[in-house]
């Protein structure tokens, strides 16, 4: 039986390795921090809904108490604690602000689990595209206007779900977004799971929460950012464009009949952590952020993503907290700045993209970890000369503004009979599954949608970058289900 996996062994071993994680949970395994002070053994505090102790699907008691302190603490007419993370709340808001079979203007780079609320619902989605940063291939923010044109020519739109901030920490102006959503009296739902930091930091010089600019449902990911548990987030609800009860309704759908106490224990926690001595800590984490962006500055060949994007390619904030470090002119991608700060650093990324990487910093990082990743980066930039770089990168972006033709919808295309095919044969087929690198879970590919020559190519470039490309029933990504058309009026 020695051979018999050991997840917990190998954790603890992780765990005590010099690795260090620039990466969610926002906790950083620092479990001797003041957050993790109160916080006791989870096994003796690991119960059910015994007496006293409430009902996370009819809060009457503690929970409903705890819930409604949380609103008040953030400002909204209701907040719900989620322990089966952001994707629950984001399926909740799709369900819950639009009818089955209606049509939702989502974001392009939206999150797979908005995704998967249009298939559960038999929606109809019309995108929103993000811009564009040229130099660095990542993508910008979302324009009002482009938003309002949408509206205009698609009356049929029922809510309007986008991702602010994006992985990368790209914040749109979701105030001018929201003026404009509420012009034509619907809701908007903001995908914050990237900033739920935003709440606590404004005086640390953070971008301000989508809550405070007008969005009427906000989701955000306390594990992401915070010092929470992995699968802790909450959802925001200000009521007026938004029904309530369906809303409500949904919630209990999508979360767990046996909700962790122990997750709920550690929201609530992490949430009066913030709202007390966690301002002040923000305060410090941002004079610390500064300094680690003052010394990479002195990078020669890598190129970090700084504030100066503000007020381009539809930026309206940024979250200095995500340090963004692209390959552009280096001849290197970002997959090979990944591994060489994974092997010869010990530095674990949050992702890589083709020609960038993205570490996620939070208040619990030590001095000695932000030192170390600053050493790293100075390291391997002083061994890199110039060179022409990756001929395609530019192109690999911008592709995704190009909007796709769609045959299908995407129950429509998942639920008719398919065959399997190499990718690289599938120009002009109706795909049958999903196509995304994941992190972070952005479709390149959306069933209902018909293969082209760029998706292709976009898909086998990832590949050969060595990213994780994913979505596929075929575990090598090599093979993709479409809809077999011959058959489709057979049945």
């Amino acid at each position: 039986m020695n051979d018999t996996p050991n997840l917990l062994k190998r954790l603890k071993e992780y765990g005590e390795s010099d690795f260090y994680p620039f990466h969610m949970p926002g906790h950083k395994r620092q479990y001797h921090g003041s957050f993790a002070n109160d916080f006791p053994n989870p096994f003796s505090i690991d119960i059910t809904e015994i007496d006293g102790f409430d009902n996370l699907h009819h809060p009457e008691g503690i929970l409903k108490e705890s819930m409604e302190w949380a609103s008040r603490v953030y400002g909204s007419s209701k907040t719900y604690y989620l322990i089966n993370g952001s994707s629950s709340g984001i399926l909740s808001a799709i369900s819950g602000t639009v009818s089955r079979g209606g049509t939702i203007l989502m974001s392009r780079n939206c999150h797979k689990s908005a995704f998967h609320g249009v298939f559960l619902n038999q929606l109809k989605a019309e995108y929103i595209y993000p811009q564009i940063i040229p130099e660095l291939g990542i993508q910008g923010g979302l324009l009002p206007e482009k938003i309002e044109e949408m509206l205009t020519s698609h009356r049929s739109i029922q809510s309007v779900f986008l991702v602010s901030p994006t992985y990368d920490g790209i914040v749109s102006d979701i105030k001018a977004i929201a003026d404009v959503v509420h012009k034509f009296r619907l809701p908007l739902i903001v995908d914050e799971a990237h900033g739920a930091h935003f709440s606590f930091g404004r005086e640390g010089g953070f971008p301000v929460s989508a809550l405070e600019f007008g969005a009427d449902v906000v989701i955000q990911s306390l594990h992401k950012t915070l010092p929470s548990f992995t699968q802790t987030a909450v959802m925001h609800v200000k009521e007026g464009y938004v029904d309530m009860g369906r809303l409500d309704r949904y919630v209990h759908i999508y979360q767990t009949s046996s909700p962790s106490y122990v997750l709920m224990a550690g929201i609530e926690g992490c949430i009066r952590y913030m709202a007390g001595e966690g301002l002040e800590q923000m305060r410090l984490f941002s004079s610390k952020i500064g300094e680690v962006r003052k010394v990479l500055s002195g990078m020669k060949r890598l190129r970090l993503l700084t504030d100066q994007e503000k007020g381009l390619n539809g930026i309206y904030d940024m979250d200095i907290s995500k340090i963004i470090v692209s390959t552009r002119g280096t001849g290197k991608s970002g997959a090979w700045l990944d591994d060489r700060l994974r092997k010869d650093y010990h530095l674990e990324m949050e992702m890589c993209g083709s020609d960038y990487v993205t570490a996620i910093t939070t208040l619990a990082d030590t001095q000695e970890g932000l030192e170390r990743l600053c050493k790293a980066l100075l390291h391997i930039d002083s061994e890199l000369s110039a060179e022409e770089g990756c001929a395609d990168g530019k192109r690999l972006y911008q592709e995704m503004e190009r909007m796709p033709e769609c045959r299908l919808s995407i129950s429509q295309a998942m639920d008719e009979p398919r065959r399997r095919i190499a990718i690289p044969d599938g120009e002009g087929m109706i795909s049958a599954e999903f196509v995304y690198v994941y992190p972070p879970g952005i479709p390149i590919v959306v069933p209902g949608e018909v293969l082209n020559k760029e998706s292709i190519d976009l898909i086998m470039k990832y590949k050969e970058l060595g990213l994780a490309v994913q979505g596929m029933e075929d575990e090598e990504s090599r093979e993709l289900f479409v809809v077999d058309e011959a058959l489709m009026n057979v049945r």
